[in-house]
């Protein structure tokens, strides 16, 4: 059942499968994976605003965590924009990502939540091992998190 509680906090978990839109040509560095996150969201109307912190291990051969922040717009399905910040082992990005996404929303049972959505991520780069050049990381990620709401 969609339905949107107006005025409602939710916190969560979630995970998203992430593939790089450029190919890749460096040993040992996978142009795909996994990240996990932690989310905060707050709901009032059809505009929501979500926090969240992403755990990115073995991204293009380094871990990397993001805090990220959006703006969301609808109702069951929604769409967002949002930036975020890639700190690779103790290091900061120069530039900030920016992001697109379309999900959809819904009540499993009371006060439970199930967010897919599908995200664009781009303006970012990576400082491969084993290479002197940066390569750009747009980015698809696919994802499900879980929020309770309070």
């Amino acid at each position: 059942m969609i339905t949107q509680n107006y005025g409602t906090h939710r916190l969560g978990v979630g995970a998203n499968y992430w593939v790089s839109l450029s190919d890749i040509d460096v040993d040992d560095v996978d142009d795909n994976g996994f990240s996990y996150l932690i989310s905060y969201q707050y709901w009032k109307n059809l505009v929501g605003f979500e926090a969240d912190v992403e755990f990115l291990p073995d991204r293009f051969g380094e871990s990397a965590w993001a805090p990220e922040a959006y703006i969301l717009f609808g109702e069951g399905i929604y769409v967002a924009a949002g930036i975020g910040w890639i700190n690779e082992d103790g290091d900061w990005q120069d530039k900030p990502f920016y992001a697109l996404r379309m999900g959809f929303d819904f009540e499993l049972f009371a006060s439970f939540y199930l967010d897919l959505s599908a995200n664009y991520r781009f303006n970012d780069t990576a400082d491969l091992k084993n290479s002197d050049t940066k390569v750009d990381t747009d980015t698809i990620f696919l994802g499900a998190s879980l929020r309770y709401a309070f």
